[in-house]
């Protein structure tokens, strides 16, 4: 049985979640999700690899850095406000 409150498993709401506390280093978040085969899985797997988001574009890239996941709600160019510019309300 899968838990759906497992931040490792791929979902939108689970990469918004872990951006409130990801490092962000060098224009980067570094998040982690369960992979299947080198690929982002839906449910919980033996692996766990990291993935790096870049809201300049709005992309998730594997380790060899290549696209794996892109959606405009994580692009600073479309809109998105990412977590460390926030002000403290």
């Amino acid at each position: 049985m899968t838990r759906t409150d497992d931040l490792f498993i791929f979902s939108e709401a689970h990469l918004h979640a872990q951006l409130e506390t990801a490092p962000y280093t060098l224009g980067f978040y570094t998040v982690r999700f369960y992979t299947q085969q080198g690929l982002l899985a839906k449910e919980a797997t033996d692996t766990i690899a990291e993935f790096y988001l870049y809201p300049s574009g709005g992309t998730l890239r594997d380790a060899a850095f290549n696209i794996v996941f892109y959606d405009s709600q994580y692009d600073t160019y479309r809109g998105f406000i990412p977590p460390h510019t926030r002000t403290p309300q």
